[in-house]
């Protein structure tokens, strides 16, 4: 019984807290998702809040707002160990998968190898990021600090 307790108690004490840490994980991203689209490296960036990405005219229709979970495709001619160097060298970042969750997560994907069946139109290795509460100035020194690994 009283481990019953505690779970209602913990899952009670995180929604308290929920609407501002999903705002924070919302801004966050966006800001991290729109730097992004401004690198050199990157062929696509997929978060449904910016207008560039596929799929942005249902999302403002049917959305509200969006969280801290998007996808960066970067163009085809760097190398699938560059983008491990790249995840292994993010030191704000854990490695893993998650939404919500306080902190910061990357992770690379492959949808053709994950989902045979499904077309994807782009080239490029991909990577997941969830951005967590952590400061968006800090993640963004940290993601430019671990580009640099994708060239050498």
């Amino acid at each position: 019984m009283f481990q019953g307790a505690t779970s209602v108690y913990l899952a009670q004490r995180g929604l308290r807290t929920m609407s501002l840490r999903l705002g924070r994980h919302q801004d966050s991203a966006l800001k991290i998702a729109k730097w992004f689209e401004e690198r050199e490296e990157v062929e696509q960036v997929l978060h449904p809040a910016l207008p560039s990405c596929p799929g942005h005219e249902i999302w403002k229709r049917d959305f509200t707002g969006s969280s801290g979970l998007f996808s960066v495709v970067l163009k085809p001619h760097y190398s699938k160990e560059s983008v491990e160097k790249f995840i292994d060298s993010l030191q704000y970042f854990g490695i893993g998968f998650s939404w919500g969750g306080f902190e910061s997560l990357a992770i690379p994907f492959n949808p053709r190898k994950d989902r045979p069946e499904y077309h994807w139109p782009y080239e490029g290795h991909s990577f997941r990021l969830q951005i967590g509460l952590e400061d968006p100035v800090d993640l963004v020194r940290d993601l430019d600090q671990a580009l640099r690994h994708l060239k050498g």
